[in-house]
């Protein structure tokens, strides 16, 4: 893409933001700060952007020398700059925030958006992989809205692998997985006839395998702190302990805790039996005596009267399931700051304790496979990642190596 000069930029840039919807109080600070750089250049006779003017404009404007070159700045210091960077990179808008934010606003693309969402349903994807496909698909439909594509007909491989470039400086995970959702995409644009060429195959994947990554594991003391911050006595401790308890010690994953039911326990039996949702296999547990306890002192003197066939409800009015977008991060942070574990040591999320279950398994020798049933992996390569967190079992994997003479 041919440079432009910079008032050139900033006015296109304007456009954009105000095609995106950006209110006219943030148009006055983005206008307000560009005018500044814009002089700022004028000065140096700059005609064009750069990283290094951007550099220069910083020192200037916040008054700093060589030797403070370790002060932070915070992102509102930058963001006129950052956002200028990217719009020159890519001509789009990154790094938005969407939460509470419809992504797509024409009409064409949010119609390809529905279309998606029904294709990937009938594929009989996961409710949690569904949304991830549609969500980073719509990102990728925005990105061409902001490069003029108004048709999915004129989708090319450069500009694929344009989007593609804008992703550069998240985690691998997560580029991995925008990457498999624009395949999905576009796999469905050709199923659909609106792509002639396969451009699925075409595009890029990252190969970096599960194995590479270390599981955040919690230690032993670190869980007994964050389970003796638990007030049991309570309602809410109640519900929170037999949750906590059913990822670390049977290590089910966040969504099948919230999507647990009455009919799930088979008390007569001691099991817990119930359908996985990331794989759609019927899981058969036993239920350990900590966790069944837990589960009954919760359902006798915890659980709000409320007729739901769903386990674990909210404590606050309206009583009601978690919602489908809630990890239960929360219940987490919470008893960590109440027990005074450091929260941004590594992820702590409910996960890592999922993870810790792994673990603690292989730590009592519980072979890979049975491991690979209770967390209801596909195939053991998933959970031979935890062999990693297992110093004991590394150790026996050592090899004796020769003295060498001096």
């Amino acid at each position: 893409m041919q440079k432009k000069p910079l008032k050139e930029l900033l006015q296109e840039l304007e456009g954009e933001l105000l095609r995106l919807g950006y209110t006219e109080g943030s148009m006055r600070f983005y206008r307000n700060r560009w005018k500044k750089i814009n002089q700022f250049a004028e000065e140096r006779e700059e005609i064009f952007y750069s990283e290094q003017l951007g550099i220069n404009y910083l020192e200037h404007s916040h008054q700093i020398l060589e030797k403070d070159f370790d002060k932070t700045l915070s992102q509102k210091d930058t963001q006129e700059l950052r956002i200028i960077g990217d719009f020159q990179l890519h001509h789009t808008v990154l790094r938005r925030y969407y939460k509470y934010l419809e992504l797509l606003t024409d009409s064409y693309y949010m119609g390809i958006s529905t279309s998606f969402r029904k294709y990937c349903e009938r594929k009989g994807h996961s409710k949690v992989t569904v949304d991830h496909y549609v969500n980073q698909s719509e990102r990728f439909m925005d990105y061409l809205v902001s490069q003029r594509i108004n048709d999915c007909h004129e989708i090319e491989l450069p500009m694929i692998n344009g989007y593609i470039r804008t992703l550069a400086g998240y985690t691998y995970k997560t580029v991995e997985q925008n990457i498999c959702s624009i395949r999905s995409f576009l796999r469905y644009l050709q199923a659909q006839d609106i792509l002639k060429t396969d451009l699925a195959s075409k595009t890029p994947m990252i190969q970096a395998r599960k194995q590479t990554r270390i599981p955040s594991v919690w230690t032993k003391e670190e869980l007994d702190a964050l389970i003796s911050a638990i007030d049991r006595g309570n309602p809410k401790g109640k519900r929170d302990y037999a949750i906590i308890l059913l990822a670390c010690v049977l290590g089910l994953r966040v969504t099948d805790i919230k999507n647990l039911t009455f009919g799930c326990f088979h008390w007569e039996m001691k099991n817990l039996i119930f359908t996985q949702s990331k794989t759609r296999e019927t899981v058969t547990l036993p239920i350990p005596s900590e966790v069944g306890w837990a589960v009954i002192d919760y359902l006798k003197y915890g659980r709000p009267k409320v007729n739901s066939p769903i386990l674990f409800v909210r404590h606050v009015a309206p009583f009601l399931p978690f919602s489908e977008g809630d990890h239960l991060y929360q219940i987490i942070r919470d008893y960590m700051r109440i027990a005074h574990l450091p929260t941004l040591k590594k992820h702590r999320g409910m996960h890592s304790l999922r993870h810790t279950a792994a673990s603690r398994m292989l730590e009592h020798d519980t072979p890979l496979a049975v491991i690979s049933d209770i967390l209801g992996h596909t195939d053991t390569d998933s959970t031979a990642v935890y062999l990693k967190v297992d110093i004991n079992k590394l150790k026996e994997c050592c090899l004796d190596t020769p003295e060498v003479g001096s």
